[in-house]
This record gives structure tokens, sequence and C-alpha cells, in this order.
């Protein structure tokens, strides 16, 4: 059985806040911006250990789409830890500026 290219979900990117920092005040701030990516990564993680869990109890689930989840997650995650590397990193410059 084959999975064509068309048949796999697009995957959402989350859309950037604008510069202005009158928008803020309309829109969604940083922190909820932050928590609902956290929280969309765990969705996904959960989404692919409950297919896997399902595929392992004998389930009929199709392994490339269990993959494809796994792999979904994996990729999640770890552009989950570059953002929170890239904070920490701003974090640590502002911290060693002088004012």
């Amino acid at each position: 059985m084959s999975v064509t290219i068309g048949s796999i979900p697009n995957f959402q990117v989350p859309t950037m806040p604008s510069a202005d920092p009158n928008a803020a005040s309309a829109g969604e701030g940083f922190a909820s911006i932050l928590s609902n990516a956290v929280s969309n990564v765990n969705q996904v993680s959960d989404s692919a250990q409950a297919q896997v869990g399902n595929l392992l109890q004998g389930g009929g689930g199709d392994i490339n789409n269990v993959m494809i989840a796994v792999e979904k997650a994996d990729v999640s995650f770890q552009l989950m830890m570059q953002v929170r590397n890239k904070i920490v990193n701003a974090y640590q410059d502002i911290e060693k500026m002088q004012f």
C-alpha cells in the first residue's frame, strides 16, 4: 500500500505576531502564543503515542501513518527546543547588558 504526497495533511506553522507594540493589545501576547505552541506540540505527541499504542495492541492502524505521526511529533519537539534555545540565548544576552 502506498501513500501519496497529497494524502499527507498540511503542517500548520504558527504565525508570528507583528512588530507593532500597539498590536499586542489587540491580539495575543507572547506568552499566550508560546503556550499555544507548546500545547500544539503536546497534542501532536499525544496523538503519535496513541497511534503507536494502537498499533502495538494489534489495532487496525497503518504503519505508514504511525511513522508519519511519530516523525511529526519529533520535528515539532525539535522545533520547540530550538525556539526555547533562542529565547534562553536572548535572555542571556539581555542579562549581560549594562544599563
